[in-house]
């Protein structure tokens, strides 16, 4: 019966989870990468350009990202129209301000969900609120603080570490879970992450960022390395984050954009985290 299955599974704590995160073998792997790819090449020019091109790029991710997160908590009927419109007036804030500017435009948000809440069809109440200011908060704010890394001086490469640490890091944690995983890191969030692979992710991650670092004299080895075990650190907790409330909502992917990788939330949670750490903590080497 399904009760003793659970036990099972739960008992089995010394046993290697059977489909880490996004699931089967060799071919699930192929399909990662043949998506990662050109979303690797677009990443890549998103961030090169700069400018309007990298605002106009973080704009629509972020506006899937809140589509997805409204979706997977309908049920509490968020605000889609506020959370869309202060998530923009946060990019516009970010882009053509700084930190204090964000701040403005947060504190702003509050009323508009409030105002638009109130006449929404059906109502909102509490939990709508709750949801809509939610996705501003945490996407809203982790892709305005994206808009300000990148206009740092050397913003381009900051960012091209953040992603390279982030990702690499995931990868590195995916496969070496696969590998060598035996403990398994929070059962009641995300079963199939092991210690081992978030082991082996920040360790690949560190290097990662480090080695790039050597090859820049502007970020060098030593900050190289602080900054890549900040994004190794941030990086996990950002996944974690996500499925728990993917558990909560019971969903297993929040969307389909990126194949095999699941939707904007599923393939950015990371990011979302590690932007924000990176921005800080560089603000405080430089």
């Amino acid at each position: 019966m399904p009760q003793p299955r659970r036990q099972r599974r739960s008992a089995g704590e010394s046993a290697p989870p059977r489909r880490p995160r996004g699931g089967g073998g060799g071919s699930d792997l192929g399909a990662r990468v043949v998506v990662a790819i050109p979303a690797l090449a677009v990443a890549l020019a998103m961030v090169a350009l700069g400018g309007p091109v990298f605002l106009a790029g973080v704009a629509v991710l972020g506006l899937i990202c809140l589509h997805e997160l409204y979706s997977m908590f309908e049920r509490a009927r968020p605000v889609r129209l506020a959370g869309f419109a202060g998530y923009l007036g946060l990019l516009a804030a970010a882009y053509f301000g700084d930190r204090e500017t964000i701040l403005l435009a947060f504190v702003a948000c509050l009323p508009l969900v409030f105002l638009f809440a109130a006449n929404q069809p059906g109502g909102a109440g509490a939990p709508g609120i709750s949801v809509t200011v939610l996705g501003l908060a945490w996407i809203g704010l982790a892709f305005a603080h994206a808009v300000l890394l990148r206009d740092l001086d050397h913003g381009g490469g900051l960012v091209f570490a953040v992603l390279l640490g982030t990702f690499v890091g995931d990868t590195g944690a995916y496969l070496g879970g696969r590998a060598f995983g035996r403990r398994r890191l929070s059962p009641n969030i995300s079963p199939n992450k092991t210690v081992e692979g978030l082991a082996i992710g920040i360790v690949i991650a560190t290097a990662a960022v480090w080695w790039a670092g050597l090859s820049q004299a502007w970020l060098g080895g030593t900050n190289g390395a602080i900054l890549g075990v900040s994004i190794a650190l941030a990086a996990p907790i950002g996944d974690l984050f996500e499925s728990y409330l993917k558990r909560d909502a019971g969903t297993k992917d929040t969307g389909t954009l990126f194949g095999a990788h699941g939707g904007a939330l599923d393939r950015l949670d990371a990011v979302m985290f590690t932007a924000v750490t990176a921005f800080y903590v560089w603000s405080a080497l430089s």
